[in-house]
């Protein structure tokens, strides 16, 4: 079985600041797990650290993707294995044309058959129109100019044509109007392939659209409680303070 193994980590800071104290965790292909938690609880660098962030260290322990220990491999080397990370705040990058950026990062997965120009506007198109994008988003450039739920969707956009195997969204929901959450929502829930999915987000709201079979409640760098998709309404209900 095909999984993403997070066994007992610690990272920090290079500074020396610690921020995961312990993390334990296993996705399957095809699961679907909800990481919720308070400000500063370590959801974001437990993201960023798996993704193999230069900021942060690992201490202890190690994170393995199908069978194979990628814990001191560059994000490059955990993307061609299979990794993928969407991020909360996306950066915006001058004179980087979207489509081209996108078509690369496809042909570069896909290493013999590449993909033409043709052939991906043919892919990518119908994928956009489901996430409200308008037709001219891949002559855009990367992310300038987008609103904040345009950089959000255009997140999910390059999940759907580059299909990794494990995929980690760090809050796609944040800063989200009605209309984008329920766009990226069911882009996310309706993926036409199997992959694991490890969803980070403060409210329940976006669990909604997506159904995650696991819950867990991160708190002080810890995962302090996991469940079902009802620990998350149970959450929303009685807020964080009862883990503090």
């Amino acid at each position: 079985m095909d999984t993403l193994q997070i066994t007992d980590l610690y990272a920090g800071t290079k500074e020396g600041k610690e921020i995961l104290r312990g993390v334990s965790l296993t996705i399957k292909k095809g699961e679907i797990h909800a990481i919720m938690g308070p400000n500063g609880g370590g959801k974001s660098t437990l993201a960023q650290v798996l993704m193999g962030h230069p900021d942060y260290v690992v201490t202890k322990g190690n994170v393995s993707l199908n069978n194979v220990d990628i814990t001191h491999m560059t994000p490059d080397q955990r993307a061609h294995h299979g990794l993928f990370l969407g991020f909360q705040y996306p950066v915006e990058i001058t004179g980087v044309n979207f489509g081209n950026f996108l078509r690369m990062a496809v042909n570069e997965k896909r290493e013999k058959k590449k993909i033409s120009p043709i052939a991906f506007r043919n892919e990518v198109e119908p994928i956009a129109k489901k996430l409200g994008f308008s037709e001219d988003i891949v002559k855009r450039f990367l992310n300038q100019g987008f609103s904040g739920g345009e950089k959000k969707k255009a997140e999910i956009l390059q999940l759907a044509m580059l299909r990794p195997e494990f995929a980690i969204l760090d809050e796609p929901d944040s800063g989200l109007d009605v209309d984008a959450l329920r766009y990226i929502g069911k882009a996310i829930g309706n993926m036409d392939y199997s992959f694991g999915l490890l969803l980070i987000t403060h409210y329940q709201r976006i669990l909604h659209y997506i159904k995650p079979q696991f819950v867990h409640i991160v708190v002080g760098g810890k995962i302090v409680k996991s469940g079902d998709s009802k620990l998350a309404k149970e959450t929303e209900e009685k807020g964080y303070e009862s883990y503090l």
